[in-house]
């Protein structure tokens, strides 16, 4: 057996691969998976020089310190920090969408948002936006779309570096 695995120490790395290979599933970490090019490179180094057993290591080792500083962050980042998936009703903050039905403040009013009918209120609580108006989801309540429509200035908010007026300070 000894004789077979000096003889055929390449095919030790590889198992060991296959094991941090198999490792790196459950982990989902990318370390074991940078651990494992390494044993894949001494895998490699020891098919050329199969009785330098510590040339094996040392390079399998320099390999995966390289993967490990130099890849791993980079995947990471890639991986973990991509754009971020809105579910829910999430995903309809920030899009247009037009008045179906008249919109008033005390409900009842419709949009099509994406393909979708959707019952909406006006954000400003007291407009009222007609038929064929584009108007911007500005949050979702319940199941209800609060809205405004695009291009108009929000009108119960003081502009800005105004004072606003229902802002009460005391002098004294």
């Amino acid at each position: 057996m000894m004789d077979w695995l000096r003889d055929n120490v390449w095919a030790a790395w590889l198992g060991i691969a296959v094991v941090l290979g198999l490792a790196e599933l459950a982990s989902l970490d990318f370390t074991l998976l940078m651990l494992a090019a390494g044993a894949i490179t001494a895998a490699g180094v020891s098919a050329l020089f199969p009785h330098l057993l510590w040339l094996q290591i040392v390079v399998g080792l320099i390999t995966a310190a390289a993967m490990l500083a130099a890849i791993r962050p980079l995947l990471v980042r890639k991986i973990h920090h991509g754009v971020e998936l809105k579910t829910g009703s999430a995903h309809v903050i920030g899009r247009n969408g037009v008045v179906i039905k008249e919109i008033h403040p005390d409900g009842g009013g419709s949009i099509k948002l994406n393909g979708e009918l959707w019952t909406a209120r006006p954000y400003d609580e007291v407009s009222t936006i007609p038929p064929g108006t584009r108007v911007e989801v500005m949050g979702i309540d319940g199941a209800t779309a609060v809205v405004y429509p695009v291009g108009e200035p929000l009108t119960h908010r003081p502009e800005l570096g105004q004072p606003d007026p229902t802002d009460q300070k005391n002098d004294s």
